[in-house]
């Protein structure tokens, strides 16, 4: 059976090239649209449970995207909304909110109707669609990214990675950093965990987040301003210091190097992708490897495919690491978690509301 989707969109050029993608995939068919968001959320709020997914412009005339969120929000209506706008500077704080209103995930609109013709539009537009449906992927096609890196994933399970294990030992006046992966649905998991942290926490925090560039920017200031604890993006040749979060660079790789006085410093390179990822979890842990940390904290949310189950493998034969992995129920997309649980890596699998307690329980405050 075809899943349902439903569009939002004030221009009609886009209604039209959003149906003409979606209706060319016999696993999806565009069955209304609306030309604003008061349009749409009227349609919502009689019936939702008509449509398996919705793609929401966020400038709109009478309504905006954030909007009509808000307002789905209010009437605890729940729905799988992927945001369909453009990658300008302007709209990238708009799109942050909406991700953390809940929205699924977003694909960047080309900037002109030129632009539609090449396959990368189209083909992260259904990949979105088949991810936040639920959908079969179609069998007999090329492997995709997200499956050879759950592929890989898997050979570490077979390899039962050895954990170094440490005495036990106070954690006051220790050497701790806290590094997060996370992808689909990573945003809003951000919302629940970094506002959570306590100012005096007692490491440097980490992230990386699957984001384009243009974006990491607007969440880390988003996050900002809703915590105790100083978040910003990490920036090359800088000093790490406890209590303030450092999110990779979108678009950008981000390594954590030490100098000759032991001092530990971020590194952000522009180089091709690992597995298409920029930036890639994997490298930011495969480079914690040979630093000098009496512990570190692996967290894992939510988010397609296994990245980071390699880097994490890598360092745990070498680091006293604590792994922490969200637990399916709470996650959107129940992918680099689950990798992790099932290469035998994860120390704790806990909900969502309960990783922050998690990690200060696990790291304690200055």
């Amino acid at each position: 059976m075809k899943k349902n989707i439903l569009i939002i969109d004030d221009s009609a050029l886009m209604r039209r090239v959003l149906s003409d993608i979606i209706n060319s995939d016999n696993r999806f068919q565009a069955v209304d649209s609306a030309v604003n968001g008061l349009e749409g959320l009227q349609i919502l709020l009689t019936k939702a449970k008509e449509y398996d997914a919705v793609l929401l412009d966020i400038n709109m005339p009478r309504m905006s995207g954030i909007e009509m969120l808000e307002q789905l929000k209010i009437n605890h209506i729940k729905t799988k909304v992927i945001i369909v706008s453009t990658i300008a500077k302007k709209d990238a704080k708009e799109t942050i909110r909406a991700l953390e209103l809940g929205a699924f995930d977003f694909v960047t609109k080309p900037e002109s109707y030129l632009d539609f013709k090449n396959n990368v539009f189209t083909n992260r537009l259904l990949d979105c669609l088949v991810i936040a449906t639920k959908v079969e992927a179609k069998k007999n096609v090329e492997k995709t990214l997200d499956n050879i890196v759950i592929e890989s994933s898997k050979v570490i399970v077979k390899e039962e990675p050895k954990r170094k294990i440490v005495p036990p030992q106070s954690s006051k006046n220790l050497n701790k950093l806290i590094a997060i992966a996370c992808s689909t649905g990573g945003p809003k998991a951000l919302h629940t965990v970094i506002p959570k942290l306590p100012k005096d926490l007692d490491a440097s925090v980490l992230i990386v987040q699957h984001m384009p560039a243009g974006f990491t920017k607007s969440l880390a200031d988003r996050l900002n301003e809703l915590s105790a604890v100083t978040v910003k993006e990490g920036e090359d040749g800088e000093y790490i210091q406890k209590g303030t979060v450092y999110i990779a660079k979108g678009g950008s790789q981000m390594r954590l190097n030490s100098n000759e006085n032991g001092q530990n410093y971020l590194s952000i390179t522009v180089e091709p992708a690992r597995h298409g990822l920029l930036p890639c979890a994997d490298i930011m842990y495969e480079s914690l490897e040979e630093i000098n940390f009496d512990q570190i904290t692996c967290v894992v949310l939510t988010g397609m495919g296994g990245d980071g189950t390699a880097g994490i493998s890598k360092i745990c034969k070498k680091q006293n690491i604590h792994v922490i992995a969200q637990n399916e129920e709470t996650s959107i997309v129940y992918g680099m978690p689950k990798v992790i649980k099932e290469a035998g890596l994860a120390d704790e699998v806990v909900a969502l509301s309960d990783i922050s307690d998690a990690i200060i329980k696990n790291v304690g405050v200055c």
